[in-house]
């Protein structure tokens, strides 16, 4: 059953403690070397300008910053303030910490002007957005004409047996270490359901298709559980 998304920022404000410390143990360090893939698809061209929405406590922001020397400013964008807080204290000792702004607001409701952005990232947050057709035509609105969004998310292995594995370890193993690190077992169960309902590889394609990107890829990364998907607005 598809869970909800209302109020999904409460429950990231409640785990925000423990949140960066959980990625990489139910990661095994390997989402920073996925969050780093995600710069190998910016634009080629300089002085691009960032919007990273559903930024988190900037773990996506650090990884284009310093895998990459195109950019001239990112501005994070989140709707739970306690991820905020933890993300502008990373910043405080970056040599690019001039280049970042962080501020409240959501997918649904970008708080910027139109044709603001070369570059939309969103990494592991597309499938918390609620009210997902709103959030798609908001990225449209706030991207310049022909500019890029940038999709990091889970999906599912193809193969039957890597897939009935990670299964395996979405349902029984992430929930039960999540929720002994952050004492927030529910939360951790919310994620291992996003994870299995939202649409991923042709269905998420077909799904930015539908709303209105075009030349639109996908890149399958650890065999296929987690992709990077490429689209023009």
């Amino acid at each position: 059953m598809e869970p909800t998304r209302n109020n999904v920022w409460k429950m990231f404000n409640d785990i925000s403690p423990t949140y960066d410390r959980i990625n990489r143990i139910l990661s095994f360090g390997f989402d920073k070397g996925w969050r780093k893939k995600v710069a190998k698809h910016l634009p080629e061209k300089d002085q691009i300008k960032v919007l990273d929405l559903a930024c988190g406590t900037a773990d996506q922001i650090i990884c284009l910053m310093e895998n990459s020397h195109q950019i001239d400013e990112i501005y994070g964008v989140d709707p739970a303030k306690k991820m905020l807080e933890i993300g502008k204290d990373k910043m405080k000792d970056k040599f690019y910490k001039g280049q970042v702004k962080f501020v409240h607001g959501t997918a649904e409701k970008i708080p910027f002007e139109d044709n603001t952005f070369d570059v939309v990232t969103i990494s592991f947050g597309i499938r918390n957005v609620e009210f997902l057709k709103e959030g798609f035509k908001e990225i449209r609105r706030v991207l310049k004409p022909g500019g890029r969004l940038l999709v990091l998310e889970f999906s599912l292995p193809d193969r039957p047996l890597i897939k009935k594995g990670h299964l395996f370890y979405l349902r029984k193993v992430l929930p039960i270490i999540g929720g002994l690190l952050s004492q927030k077992k529910d939360s951790y169960e919310y994620l291992n359901k996003t994870i299995e309902t939202f649409p991923y590889g042709e269905r998420f394609l077909n799904l930015l298709k539908e709303n209105g990107f075009k030349n639109s890829t996908a890149h399958p990364h650890f065999l296929g559980a987690v992709s990077i998907y490429v689209a023009q607005s």
